[in-house]
């Protein structure tokens, strides 16, 4: 549960930011979308790979030019 102190005079509005941005912070909305389904650990560790691939194959490019 997250807590967000509100100080004395201290506008909502920016209450709200710090409540946004420490919930964005605790990952909390992407826990949930993951846990929705369920992936085998062989496709995960797959899509894993093929992104591991795609960004070595960027940084080796990059150095090349």
């Amino acid at each position: 549960m997250l807590i967000i102190p509100i100080k004395e005079g201290e506008n909502i509005d920016r209450a709200l930011k710090r409540f946004k941005r420490k919930f964005d912070r605790t990952k909390t909305m992407r826990q949930l979308r993951e846990r929705q389904h369920f992936t085998k650990p062989s496709v995960a560790n797959r899509k894993q790979n093929i992104k591991a691939k795609y960004i070595q194959r960027l940084r080796t490019n990059e150095e090349l030019s």
